[in-house]
């Protein structure tokens, strides 16, 4: 490093800048002092390092060497330097104070104070010196004040830059400052007057028959920003019949500024829409946008375009009957669309077009108001409907009319009392209906109408208040019905009252009388009061022809044909000994009585009336031929046992004639075979027909205390045979159960209750009828093969009461109730229930139980 220092020594030295120079002093000594040969500049060498050496003049030379640094001061020869001499730089609008915009620098090569640089403005108008704020020390210029482009788009100014020497020395440079827009103004709309169309404090009055297209405004629209910011397009907003159209296409035209003709785009209708607010917005076209808008009222001016115009094409008007002349009926009102003198109306009336009938004489109109009133009195029941029209004229010029036709139907008030088509009303009806069966219908009428022809019928009592409960009438169609089954033998007529009251307020009412008749029925079987089924005639062998032996008495609880009796021998008269009166029931004898003949006969007397289906009573007849009644216990017996005795076995005669035949031909049968074998078949055939004949009478020799009526007991397990002639085997007497039915006047048949016969071998079931006590059960008789028709006991006939009895004790006024068919007991059989008699009778009676036990069923 000395090595080195002593070199730059050498060197500077030996410069041209500076020199050493010796000088000798008074003192002898040498004074060396260094002398500056060339300029010194400080900003090209700021020091300088020397190097000294001292030498003596010995020999060898000693010497020794020093450094000297020499340090070059400052002036202050340099000025301050900008790095541009234009500065040039672009500042949004409206930026906020502080920003900055740009550094100004400057270098001075100068140092110390004379090297200190501040930076001032130099050529600067007052608004820069307030919108912009320049740092001395930094160079650093910002925002002071917002920047508005619109005011000033550039600044243009300088800058100056000094440094503290003294004298100071500067310089400046230019600053361009460029001011960028921002989108900060809306665009103004500007609406004026045009044409013929008056346009005063934003109010456009435009009549409704303009054309369209017809321009009525000048819109001008602006903006005040510059580019994109400043182009604007204008519409008009909401579906208004108005629309912009440009006015001009000029090319030179500035983008911020543009004039518009707002024109009608559709017809105008003063009725429809009489104003409208027309709004224009214009909207630039900055980022973002900004907008503004303008409206105008255009005011629609009215034209007589309208009719006046009614609410209803027909007006229909509901008013009540027997008014008051004068009364006001109704009110029409007519609208007219238009204004002033067009939409003031004047009414009158007019004759309707479907009729040529003038309103005047019965209505008139108030041709102000509309009030149309009524000069006369309605009457519904005369006339229930008027029509006529209404027309209506407003004032414009030329005048405009609307019709409208009125109905004025007449309400119904309640001054028609109700009206029955007959005062009295008369009905026939059958007995026995079904109850709630309708019997008659009544016809009312009520002239009014609605609520007050309304009728409410009902029964009204009669005198007796006969009908009180027992008949009803349905309102809809003034039908009786009847709540009972009349029966005609119980009451023959019903009269009542039938009451009709109307709906009205208030109410009105009329009546109507009812006679019903009952007519009859054949519903009652004749009833035999002579005689009882449990007595007997006693008839002498020697009587003569046409003898009374008695006389049937019946009566029919009904009237005319169905109260006509006949009397018919049904059963019971295998001689033909007897014969009935159909007329009279008077039972004469018709046969000569031989010795065969005595004993007890039973007549099976049927009694039919006339009536459709007829009915029937059957009554046994008991007679007993006889010299005289020697033994009336013994006749009595024999009487109680034909009442248990089938009735379609005959009790006739006496028996022991028939048996005295039977054995002669057994005999004669006898010797017939000795003779030949095809006389032996002849007596056998003959035999087997006369023991079939002969099973009917006595048996010879048998004594009085062997009952006539007692069956001869048979094997059940026997089943009949057929003989060679293909008939069939004779049934069991009691073989099975024997019914009495009849049939009701209605068709249907009475129950019946099943009676045990006697435990006896050989005793069957009876079935009893309910229709009295100890009833014998005789319609098992005459069911199958038998042509006798089923018969029921009279509901006057005792109930069965006696258990295991085939036939009952009979009362003296018991009596058979049939169902009118001819009863025959020619069939000796009954089909499955048939009867077999035999030709000997068991001593064994059984004894009926007592009566008080019940049927069985």
């Amino acid at each position: 490093g000395g090595s080195k220092r002593r070199q730059e020594a050498e060197a500077a030295a030996r410069s041209s800048v500076f020199e050493l120079q010796v000088a000798d002093t008074l003192d002898g000594e040498k004074q060396p002092q260094l002398i500056v040969k060339g300029a010194l500049d400080r900003e090209q060498r700021d020091s300088y390092e020397l190097s000294l050496r001292v030498r003596d003049g010995g020999d060898p030379a000693r010497s020794s060497q020093a450094i000297l640094r020499v340090l070059i001061t400052d002036v202050n020869d340099n000025s301050p330097r900008f790095e541009k001499s234009v500065y040039e730089a672009d500042l949004a609008e409206n930026s906020s104070p502080g920003t900055p915009i740009l550094q100004l620098r400057a270098a001075d090569l100068d140092v110390g104070v004379n090297g200190q640089i501040e930076y001032v403005f130099g050529a600067a108008t007052e608004s820069v010196r307030r919108l912009l704020r320049l740092d001395e020390t930094s160079g650093w210029l910002s925002v002071l004040h917002r920047i508005d482009r619109e005011e000033v788009n550039q600044l243009r100014f300088t800058v100056m830059a000094r440094d503290r020497g003294q004298p100071p020395k500067t310089d400046k440079a230019t600053v361009v400052l460029n001011i960028r827009d921002e989108n900060d103004n809306v665009p103004t709309i500007d609406i004026r007057k045009i044409g013929r169309i008056p346009l005063r404090d934003g109010v456009a009055s435009v009549a409704e028959d303009v054309l369209v297209d017809t321009p009525i405004a000048l819109v001008q629209v602006s903006d005040r920003d510059q580019g994109e910011n400043g182009v604007v397009t204008c519409t008009v907003v909401g579906d208004v019949p108005f629309q912009l159209k440009p006015a001009s296409e000029g090319e030179g035209e500035p983008q911020n500024k543009r004039k518009y003709f707002l024109h009608t785009s559709a017809p105008l209708d003063y009725e429809a829409v009489r104003d409208y607010n027309v709004v224009i917005v214009a909207v630039d076209s900055g980022s973002p946008s900004l907008s503004s808008n303008n409206s105008l009222l255009v005011r629609v001016g009215d034209t007589n375009d309208n009719p006046p115009v009614f609410s209803q094409a027909v007006l229909e008007v509901s008013f009540p009957e027997n008014n008051l002349p004068g009364e006001r009926v109704a009110t029409v009102v007519a609208t007219d669309a238009d204004s002033g003198k067009n939409a003031e109306i004047t009414y009158s009336l007019e004759a309707s077009p479907l009729s040529s009938e003038a309103p005047g004489g019965i209505f008139s109109i108030d041709p102000d108001s509309g009030d149309v009133s009524v000069q006369a009195v309605l009457d519904r029941e005369q006339r229930d409907t008027y029509e006529f029209q209404v027309t209506a004229r407003d004032k414009g010029v030329p005048s405009l009319q609307g019709s409208t036709t009125v109905v004025v139907r007449v309400a119904d008030r309640n001054d028609n009392e109700p009206r029955f088509m007959q005062d009295v009303f008369t009905f026939y009806v059958k007995e026995n209906l079904q109850p709630n069966s309708p019997v008659g219908m009544v016809t009312v009428m009520d002239f009014d109408k609605g609520r007050n022809a309304e009728l409410s019928l009902s029964i009204q009592p009669g005198d007796h208040d006969q009908a009180a409960g027992i008949f009803s009438i349905e309102n809809d169609t003034g039908t009786i019905f009847s709540t009972v089954s009349f029966d005609r033998e119980q009451q023959t007529s019903y009269t009542f009252k039938v009451k009709a009251v109307d709906g009205g307020e208030p109410p009105r009412s009329a009546t109507a009388t009812v006679s019903l008749f009952v007519m009859d029925e054949n519903d009652n079987a004749p009833t035999v009061t002579f005689p009882s089924n449990s007595s007997y005639t006693v008839l002498p062998p020697s009587s003569n022809m046409r003898t009374v032996v008695a006389t049937v008495v019946a009566t029919d609880a009904d009237t005319g044909l169905n109260a006509d009796l006949n009397y018919s021998i049904v059963g019971g008269n295998p001689f033909k000994l007897f014969e009935i009166d159909p007329a009279s029931g008077v039972v004469s004898l018709v046969g000569k009585l031989a010795p065969k003949h005595y004993g007890l006969h039973r007549l099976v007397v049927q009694v039919n009336d006339s009536g459709q289906p007829p009915q029937s009573t059957t009554a046994l007849l008991h007679v007993f031929v006889n010299e005289s009644l020697s033994n009336a216990t013994v006749v009595e017996s024999q009487v109680a046992r034909s009442l248990h005795t089938p009735l379609a076995q005959d009790i006739a005669g006496d028996p022991s004639y028939e048996l005295s035949k039977q054995r002669l031909s057994i005999v004669i049968g006898v010797v017939a075979g000795i003779m030949t074998v095809i006389l032996l078949i002849l007596v056998v055939v003959m035999a087997r027909y006369c023991r079939s004949k002969g099973k009917h009478g006595y048996e010879a020799g048998k004594k009085d205390h062997e009952d006539f009526f007692t069956p001869q007991q048979h094997d059940k397990a026997k089943k009949p045979k057929k003989d060679k002639k293909g008939k069939k085997g004779k049934q069991p007497l009691y073989s099975s159960i024997v019914t009495v039915e009849a049939s009701k006047p209605n068709g249907q048949r009475y129950d019946s209750v099943n009676e045990k016969l006697s435990d006896s071998p050989g005793m069957g079931r009876y079935r009893s009828v309910n229709g009295g006590p100890g009833s014998p059960d005789l319609a098992r008789h005459y069911k199958s093969s038998s042509p006798l028709p089923t018969v029921q006991l009279h509901p006057q006939s005792p109930t069965a009461g006696k258990k295991h009895q085939a036939v009952q004790d009979l009362p003296p006024a018991n009596t058979f109730v049939g169902a009118g068919d001819n009863i025959s007991i020619g069939s000796d059989h009954c089909s499955e229930y048939s009867c077999q008699a035999s030709s000997k009778y068991s001593k064994q009676v059984r004894a009926p139980r007592p009566a008080h036990r019940p049927a069985e069923p």
